[in-house]
């Protein structure tokens, strides 16, 4: 198969960083229980990481093709096994800070990298959201195995046991960059003859046109939910379900697994059934969810659980929600990349980036503060708001995208 050895490698890199990224939930935790940091100062490490991921790329995002995607790739691996080599031998919350800011700006070159790849390994619409929906579930597996890579390292006698988990990534790193440095890319990215400032200005230039602005728009309130809960869902399990460490960590990883499953599907349901459709009726479900299961905590009084037989039935029940809000994402990614020329898929991929990051910070640090202030049973109800929201702007994208289509044919 023509390219297999990139898209390997792609799915590899991007499988790294999904162990990496969505780490932060179970460090908060440990942060909490470790560094005796408040829930709310907790959550800046969300900060650190997608604020971190904003600033470069909206930076490096424009000119990444001139620096190359292999090279940018490379420089991302290395910058984050340093990380993860400060973070073992650090073993403070500054430590935690470092280390998510040296993830978030290693994330950045991969993520552009990476979906700007996807354009020019594919050659239609279909083809790309099928592609892109399956190196997002398989980002979605590598969440999934961190919610078991972690507590592995747990050890009840030794509170720093956990930071040894760091060394195994490390390690995990150093392959990936060796795999990625013996493959071969067989496509060249459209080069602009322009100069940096040139490229830049042409990025920001995309910021207004409505097409953009609507994707802009539901990228951010996408990120907002799912970061927002996948951040917070193991201590939610620990304060609210009574779940021990190793259970409220293990327990998430039913959500990580339900948003592989749900892109992986929506990879293949795509090319039968329209974008728009899939996104709206899950978004629908998603919101019944929460509105449904939810309130089944309240009043909810248990002893620590130890046991996964003594977990209550909205343990296992409430993660499902990532089955229906996994297919949104990569979705509306892939619909706003196709309906854009490749020479411009780096800039707006920057802007994907830097849009979701934000989402991501403002969902943490709104959930983080109602835990803390109002609690967790009744946290994770605000997130009904911004999924109505999300529903308006998918049609107004949808719409836009359909006037695109006529003046560009």
């Amino acid at each position: 198969m023509k390219n297999l050895g990139i898209k390997i490698a792609l799915y590899v890199n991007y499988f790294v960083f999904a162990i990496l990224l969505n780490s932060v939930g179970i460090v908060i935790k440990q942060a909490i229980d470790n560094y005796n940091v408040s829930e709310t100062n907790a959550s800046v490490l969300e900060g650190f990481k997608d604020l971190s991921i904003a600033f470069v790329s909206f930076f490096v995002a424009s000119f990444l093709p001139k620096i190359g995607y292999k090279r940018s790739m490379l420089i991302a691996l290395f910058v984050v096994f340093f990380g993860c080599l400060y973070m073992y031998y650090g073993n403070t919350f500054g430590s935690t800070k470092i280390l998510f800011l040296t993830i978030g700006i290693a994330f950045a070159f991969i993520k552009v990298s990476v979906y700007s790849m996807i354009g020019l390994l594919t050659n239609s619409p279909q083809e790309h959201g099928s592609f892109m929906s399956s190196i997002e579930g398989f980002f979605m597996v590598g969440i999934a195995l961190a919610y078991f890579i972690f507590p592995a390292f747990f050890d009840e006698t030794n509170p720093d046991a956990w930071l040894d988990v760091y060394l195994f990534l490390a390690g995990l790193i150093a392959v990936s960059f060796i795999l990625l440095l013996f493959s071969k890319i067989e496509v060249k990215p459209e080069i602009s003859n322009k100069t940096i400032t040139q490229d830049f200005i042409a990025m920001l230039k995309l910021i207004v046109a409505p097409l953009v602005i609507f994707f802009v728009i539901s990228a951010f309130l996408f990120v907002m939910v799912e970061q927002g809960i996948m951040t917070w869902l193991p201590t939610f399990n620990k304060s609210v379900l009574s779940l021990n460490d190793t259970l409220s960590v293990q327990m998430a990883s039913i959500l990580a697994i339900s948003l592989a499953v749900g892109r992986l599907l929506a990879g293949a349901l795509v090319k039968k059934v329209s974008w728009l459709t899939i996104s709206v009726t899950c978004i629908v479900v998603a919101m019944i969810i929460v509105a449904v299961i939810l309130p089944k905590v309240f009043g909810l009084e248990t002893n620590e659980i130890t046991n996964v037989s003594d977990i209550p039935f909205i343990g296992f029940i409430f993660p499902i929600i990532g089955l229906f809000i996994a297919p949104i994402y990569p979705l509306i990614n892939s619909v706003v990349l196709s309906a854009l020329p490749n020479k411009l898929h780096s800039s707006m991929t920057g802007l994907i980036v830097i849009f979701s990051a934000l989402g991501g910070t403002l969902g943490s640090r709104i959930i983080g503060y109602l835990f803390e202030h109002i609690g967790g049973q009744k946290a994770f109800f605000f997130m009904i708001i911004p999924m109505t929201v999300l529903i308006i702007s998918l049609l107004m994208l949808n719409k836009t995208i359909k006037k695109h289509e006529v003046i560009n044919s």
